[in-house]
């Protein structure tokens, strides 16, 4: 799937810089990336898979 036009953010809770690059600004679809390989490959989730995902990860 192309992601032209993603905006990249990163945790504000990223203390070293090495996590992963979220872009949830596009239509239908969330991008996840390696911050230590922005020009590698994405992986993409609907955006309720996404949502259910952050709260589960919240609640551990």
């Amino acid at each position: 799937m192309e992601l032209t036009g993603a905006t990249w953010r990163k945790s504000t809770r990223s203390g070293n810089g090495e996590c992963v690059e979220v872009a949830d600004n596009l239509p239908g679809v969330v991008g996840v990336r390696d911050s230590k390989d922005r020009t590698g490959p994405a992986l993409t989730f609907d955006p309720s898979s996404w949502r259910a995902f952050v709260e589960y990860a919240k609640g551990h």
